[in-house]
């Protein structure tokens, strides 16, 4: 029990700290669980995209209407909005609207680098079909 309430209290502190980098404010933000999770080839990716590209953004997880078979993942740095949700996942911040988990929840995203396949795959298993782009789905 005393190392889950010290592993909560290390996140608190790294949500306070995010808060204050990223906000430009001093605030304290709950972390709650993520409803999607990363693979290490995945992890690694952002972390390198995150320190080059964005160290000051939120890595938004997401989804938005379009695509083939009428919704599409979003992966990308962005800033916090008011709607979002608060995650930290192997360091990277991460913030999700609050609508989207129930489209989410349960997802793994994976980072391909091979030859014949390059970018992040979505492993969704609440998608009912999938387009075979493979960044498009229903539920």
């Amino acid at each position: 029990m005393f190392a889950a309430e010290n592993k909560l209290r290390k996140q608190l502190m790294i949500v306070d700290c995010f808060g204050c980098k990223f906000a430009k404010t001093q605030c304290m933000e709950t972390i709650n669980q993520a409803p999607v999770t990363f693979t290490v080839s995945a992890i690694e990716e952002l972390q390198r995209l995150h320190a080059q590209q964005a160290a000051d953004k939120f890595l938004r997880v997401g989804v938005k209407g379009g695509g083939c078979s009428g919704l599409s993942y979003v992966l990308e740095f962005d800033d916090k909005k008011e709607n979002d949700e608060l995650y930290v996942i192997e360091g990277i911040p991460c913030v999700m609207e609050k609508s989207h988990g129930m489209y989410l929840f349960g997802m793994e995203i994976n980072w391909d680098n091979g030859l014949n396949n390059r970018g992040f795959t979505f492993t969704n298993p609440n998608a009912s079909k999938t387009c075979g782009c493979g960044t498009s789905f229903a539920v």
